[in-house]
């Protein structure tokens, strides 16, 4: 900020020289100072890729908030950070656990790290129409089936909020000499309030990746790897990250992960004391409608896992609509945009600049679609095939081979898969490449497409082949 306020003359770039060259039209929108801090590389803003001076400083302070061994700022979000962490903790040809329903990032991450990927399937919750994500007794069965696994990888919170047992899972993953990578995406704020479940970097994850800008303030894509065990080589990281993030990164970005540290930090408790009880009251109201519920704590707990409370995930079921119908009316008709939908529910995500006009305003359109909306229960259910196909490549030979061929769905059995397909719901891929295609899978996909849901990865109109190695 202070080199911002000096008034520099620019002969580095970027191009349009603390603002000058900005188009009228978006600078009359933004103002001048914003772009004062969209500098490059020099001594006085220091290096991302070689931090000697405030960025240094800027990351000790978020490791010392976090009270962790090292932190290393993002600018490529979580992403990059969940490829990091799998490409320093293994070696090619390395196997690590993994549960199905991780971001598509870690499966970038097994591709471009060259492990073998030992799936866990995902528990899925008809009642709720939720899925969990793997908890303590599947890991440990995992490890016992699979003791060459070289890491265990979770993602906790899920995008619904539900963490699991981290700690148990760290003892069970550390009693094995096994590292414990955590996707913390959605978890940056965890630390900072004692009524919020246990956070990856209390429990004991040896790394983990958190998202500063999902419910703390910093910037997009500003995220966080946190390191805090002996059993990983902090070089070794941070040359990875030298691969995998820009040489120019927004300034911008890195200046609000110092601030959104130090917000959470000193302020952390009184934000989130105002949040969940704003949450409380949200779900409250929530729940006394007709034809719509929220998750509550109380549901999730008694399932062996715990619920990030700022996350209200509202079922739409009863209502005779999707989410993704419920979605547009609040975005059209009240001028309200949630995080996400899908067939059975959405996702409100509250945040530190959530105020309780907020809150009142989305609670009061909930209320107003219950009265509108018909209420006719729709008869969708929640249902995966069984996942645990057999690996007979790894993703990044797959990936790196160039012998494909698309074959009939009806001709598919038996063939390796070239590519990835995830059905919305529930929003896991049932294919990945180098998996076995398995008859079950087969009909599974046949079903969705005469549902005509949608399958992300589809390259045709209509899902009626699948793309698979070519054997000759």
């Amino acid at each position: 900020m202070a080199r911002a306020k000096r008034g520099v003359t620019s002969f580095h770039t970027p191009g349009h020289k603390n603002g000058e060259g900005i188009d009228k039209r978006l600078r009359s929108y933004t103002g001048r100072n914003l772009y004062k801090f969209d500098v490059t590389v020099f001594p006085e803003v220091d290096s991302l890729h070689d931090p000697v001076g405030p960025i240094k400083r800027a990351q000790a302070l978020m490791a010392e908030a976090y009270g962790v061994k090292y932190s290393q700022f993002l600018v490529n979000g979580s992403s990059v950070g969940n490829m990091a962490m799998l490409m320093s903790a293994c070696q090619p040809g390395d196997s690590v656990i993994l549960s199905r329903n991780a971001h598509k990032s870690t499966l970038s991450g097994v591709i471009m790290s060259g492990v073998w990927p030992i799936w866990i399937q995902p528990k899925v919750d008809q009642h709720l129409d939720i899925i969990f994500d793997s908890d303590a007794a599947q890991i440990e069965q995992a490890l016992h089936q699979f003791p060459e696994a070289k890491a265990v990888f979770v993602t906790s919170p899920t995008y619904h909020g539900v963490t699991t047992d981290l700690k148990k899972i760290a003892e069970i993953c550390h009693a094995r000499g096994k590292m414990l990578l955590v996707d913390e995406a959605h978890g940056a704020h965890l630390k900072f309030h004692k009524d919020l479940p246990v956070s990856a970097v209390e429990a004991g994850a040896d790394m983990c990746v958190q998202s500063t800008h999902k419910i703390l303030s910093a910037l997009s894509q500003g995220s966080v790897l946190h390191i805090n065990s002996d059993m990983v080589d902090i070089t070794r990281v941070r040359k990875i990250l030298s691969l995998l993030q820009t040489t120019s990164p927004n300034y911008l970005i890195l200046a609000s992960l110092d601030a959104a540290r130090r917000q959470a930090f000193f302020h952390g408790e009184k934000i989130f004391s105002r949040i969940i009880r704003l949450s409380a009251m949200a779900r409250d109201r929530i729940n006394k409608l007709k034809h719509l519920s929220c998750l509550t704590p109380g549901e999730i707990r008694a399932k062996g896992y715990d619920l990030d409370v700022t996350k209200l995930t509202v079922n739409v079921t009863r209502m005779g609509l999707s989410g993704y119908d419920v979605e547009d009316i609040l975005a059209k008709d009240y001028g309200i945009q949630v995080d996400c939908a899908d067939l059975f529910s959405l996702i409100a995500i509250m945040g530190t600049g959530t105020t309780r006009q907020d809150v009142e305003k989305l609670v009061s359109a909930l209320e107003e679609i219950d009265r509108k909306e018909p209420g006719h229960e729709k008869n969708w259910v929640l249902q995966l095939p069984s996942l645990s196909t057999e690996m007979a490549m790894t993703p990044r030979d797959v990936f790196l081979q160039k012998r494909a061929k698309r074959v009939p769905l009806s001709r598919a059995v038996g063939h390796i898969s070239a590519q990835t397909l995830t059905p919305y719901p529930p929003g896991i891929p049932v294919l990945i490449p180098g998996e076995r295609i398995t008859q079950e899978i087969v009909d599974f996909l046949k079903d969705l497409a005469e549902k005509d849901i949608r399958v992300s990865g589809q390259e045709t109109e209509e899902l009626r082949t699948v793309k698979v190695v070519a054997t000759r």
